[in-house]
């Protein structure tokens, strides 16, 4: 499949889904507790998202369905975690990954939450994982390639003695869910034939551990977890590539607050 340039209606419209995406994860983040169970934390977010007239573009996707409007990924979970009543506990780390639909078209985000006070380790893993990100994001502009953000991305992770992920990717988004391209967080070879062009849309998200990078999807189809059950962490930001660099969608009220550009 050929990746897709986009209009600039159609980035007008991406702005919007962006800014409900990253106004679902603002709005949850409170509600990260001890006690509070990844469930409730879907239904609060089920009924922002509603309350915004957009939809989750979870509900119902793949095979088998996916059973929830958000992922909710625990600790070694490392992404699709479905949400259930199991509480979370002081110093439990989780990614809260958002995908609503607006006027046709998808905003895609996640975010890491701590309960408490996290450990030094899972705290260095996430801001570590938040780094990469951004390490990733600047290599973004046209006549770059797929490469330059993955390589970014795996020698930083790397240096700070974690590992990325291999078999979960960044992608193409518009219109679809995921289109192309795939966007590694590590290097492979090939990833430089790949040219970034002004229009593109896609997401960067590293998913990095504290341990090794293998990873099994459990039972239910969705949910993959460490084999080493070690940390995962996960960030993501959804972006267009303009002439000179990068538009972000999805900036936090946080990052916008700090004075953090969308456009590179």
């Amino acid at each position: 499949m050929a990746i897709s340039i986009k209009s600039e209606e159609d980035l007008a419209k991406m702005r919007v889904a962006g800014r409900l995406a990253a106004d679902v994860l603002d709005f949850i983040g409170e509600y990260v507790k001890a006690g509070v169970t990844t469930e409730y934390l879907d239904d609060l977010c089920a009924e922002y998202i509603k309350s915004r007239d957009c939809i989750s573009a979870c509900l119902g996707y793949g095979h088998p369905p996916y059973p929830k409007h958000t992922c909710i990924s625990v600790n070694h979970v490392i992404c699709h975690g479905i949400p259930d009543d199991k509480k979370l506990k002081n110093g439990d780390i989780l990614n809260i990954d958002v995908t609503v639909i607006k006027d046709e078209f998808h905003g895609d985000s996640s975010r890491m939450y701590v309960v408490g006070e996290p450990s030094i380790s899972a705290k260095r893993l996430i801001d570590t994982t938040y780094q990469a990100m951004w390490l990733g994001i600047k290599e973004v502009k046209p006549g770059a390639t797929l490469a330059d953000i993955g390589r970014a991305i795996q020698n930083f992770a790397e240096a700070e003695r974690f590992s990325v992920v291999r078999d979960f990717c960044g992608h193409g988004i518009g219109r679809g869910f995921h289109e192309e391209p795939q966007v590694l967080h590590y290097y492979r070879k090939g990833a430089e034939e790949i040219v970034l062009k002004e229009g593109m849309t896609f997401t960067i998200e590293p998913m990095i551990n504290a341990g090794k990078y293998q990873m099994k999807i459990l039972q239910n189809g969705w949910t993959a977890v460490t084999r080493d059950r070690s940390l995962s962490a996960q960030w993501e930001h959804m972006l267009a590539v303009t002439a000179t660099g990068y538009e972000i969608f999805t900036l936090s009220a946080a990052e916008r607050e700090q004075g953090i550009n969308p456009c590179g």
